[in-house]
């Protein structure tokens, strides 16, 4: 009886709604578990772990002291991961990486961390005067590895959402891009109607002509319009430092680069001259550089805080270019713009802290009136009756070298402090087969580009110094390059070089000096251009994912 009630009392609890049971909450079941199934097995297939990383593979030096160049073409590269440095940026990372309302207190930054400029040093010891292969590829993470120069950072990032945003779609593209020109180097050449790269000048010709080629087709460049002239988006234009302001003038009425959508925007330009700075807010003999740097740290305090790019990358798609001296110093205001961000400088000196790798240099190019009128030209090899000439002021370490052995002690080798009144000095160079361009204070020299311009075989003697454009042209093939150390025997390397080989070396500085000519408005494979595929390929090597800010915060 007992058990017969409680059988009735189950019965009653479960016999009444029988007919819903079979109907409605079987189809509420059938609905909901398949959803659940579909959840767990998307949610087990996704990768835990993405990178934002920055890839190449710069070669150590090898036992002479020299390596090879940068090149568009390099198939491998490694990613290794920061491991100590990674904790050492944790900080620094949050501070950089919060809502785009916070302000980024640089210099608390610093002072917070103060091994970041040792760790710096450390992974830019290259002190070589060509790079080597700046790859195009973004492989993987390898775990508990350490940071050398041939290597790459990546810092583990959350997985990117299955959404495809803008930025997804920016990436996809300089993928294709990547392979496209890995796939160049067994490809036939292609046809251009204005200039097709061959010959040994290039490191690798068909791959630079189709990387020049995907830049024209997709590269944008946002210029950020924050800040007033003559500091931002002005610079000067007829000056030893002229490329800094025709740079900047070029990029702010470019609409073939240039676009007004960030969101589309591979890279960003910081559009401030250094030059202008050290002219309007340097004090001068005051020896303190302080508001030069405070500019800076105030300007990347303002567009981070507009902006959400610089904090989403670090800085990694930015770019900064300077002529001055002072272009290496200045970016140290700032230790993401020092170490992630790319640098377009002339003083390209790697015992500065200069890295190939991710660091662009150009050329310096002295425009006194501001047009090239009269510069380029200059008669054939065999109408060039002096060896080599150089006339210049007595400043930095090699110079003086060069003037106690050569000043005035042989025909052949013209070497002046001052020029004899009435001599002209381009005249001399395009008399002379060799230009000797010795480093000053600083390595660069703009008798490079002077030299090519006159069809003068350059002569560079520097330490440290990697030539522009040395991630395309194989300087050795069109300059003759001179240690310090072999100064006293400068007529001996000159005169072995046979007629012939002097021919070919000629013949080259006229093909590649293209690459040094400012038109306005600019042509096709100019300096200019030149200077934006330098930037290009740079920012082939930097993968960037929206998580970047996620991870951070």
């Amino acid at each position: 009886m007992g058990g017969d009630g409680l059988k009735n009392r189950f019965a009653c609890c479960f016999s009444a709604p029988t007919a819903s049971f079979s109907s409605s909450t079987i189809r509420l079941l059938l609905f909901t578990v398949p959803l659940i199934l579909v959840s767990s097995l998307v949610f087990a297939l996704a990768p835990r772990n993405s990178t934002w990383i920055f890839t190449s593979t710069l070669p150590s030096a090898n036992s002479n002291g020299n390596s090879g160049a940068v090149t568009p073409t390099g198939l491998q590269s490694t990613a290794v991961h920061v491991g100590s440095e990674k904790a050492a940026l944790s900080d620094e990372a949050a501070a950089l990486n919060g809502s785009a309302s916070k302000s980024l207190d640089v210099e608390a930054e610093v002072t917070k961390n103060p091994g970041f400029e040792k760790t710096v040093e450390e992974s830019s010891n290259i002190t070589t005067n060509e790079p080597h292969s700046l790859n195009i590829s973004t492989p993987g993470a390898v775990p508990n590895a350490t940071i050398s120069p041939n290597e790459s950072i990546s810092l583990p990032l959350k997985r990117s959402r299955g959404v495809r945003t803008k930025l997804d779609k920016l990436e996809a593209g300089l993928q294709r891009a990547r392979a496209t020109i890995k796939e160049a180097r067994n490809g036939s050449q292609l046809p251009d109607p204005d200039y097709v790269p061959m010959g040994p000048m290039y490191w690798d010709a068909k791959a630079f002509h189709r990387s020049y080629l995907e830049m024209e087709k997709q590269f944008k460049v946002f210029v950020y319009k924050e800040g007033e002239p003559p500091v931002f988006h002005d610079g000067p234009c007829k000056s030893i430092y002229s490329m800094e302001g025709n740079f900047i003038y070029r990029m702010d009425v470019d609409n073939k680069f240039q676009t007004n959508d960030p969101e589309k925007a591979h890279v960003f330009y910081l559009p401030f001259s250094v030059a202008k700075m050290v002219q309007f807010v340097y004090l001068r003999e005051s020896r303190d550089f302080s508001p030069i740097r405070r500019t800076v740290i105030d300007y990347v305090n303002v567009i981070s805080q507009k902006y959400p790019y610089w904090n989403r990358s670090l800085g990694a798609d930015h770019f900064m270019l300077a002529c001055h001296d002072w272009g290496p110093e200045t970016s140290f205001s700032i230790p993401y713009l020092q170490k992630n961000s790319i640098r377009a400088l002339c003083n390209a000196n790697t015992s500065e802290k200069f890295n190939p790798v991710k660091d662009v240099s150009i050329p310096e190019i002295n425009l006194q009136t501001g047009k090239l009128t009269g510069l380029i030209g200059g008669p054939s090899a065999s109408r060039r009756p002096i060896l080599a000439f150089f006339a210049g002021g007595v400043h930095g370490p090699i110079r003086p070298i060069l003037l106690e052995h050569w000043e005035g002690k042989d025909e052949d080798i013209k070497v002046h402090k001052y020029l004899p009144k009435g001599v002209n000095y381009y005249e001399m160079m395009r008399s002379s087969k060799y230009c000797i361009c010795p480093s000053g204070y600083e390595v660069a020299s703009p008798r490079i580009v002077e030299a090519l311009y006159n069809g003068c075989v350059p002569v560079l003697i520097s330490k440290s110094y990697v030539p522009p454009f040395s991630d395309v042209l194989r300087w050795k093939v069109f300059s003759v390059v001179v240690s310090v150390d072999d100064i006293p025997r400068l007529k001996e390397i000159l005169t072995k070089i046979s007629w012939r080989q002097y021919i070919r070396l000629q013949r080259r500085v006229l093909q590649v000096r293209r690459h040094f000519e400012l038109h306005s408005p600019p042509k096709r494979f100019d300096v200019f251009h030149m200077i934006l595929h330098s930037i290009w390929l740079r920012r082939l090597n930097v993968k960037i994912s929206e998580d970047h800010i996620m991870s951070n915060r």
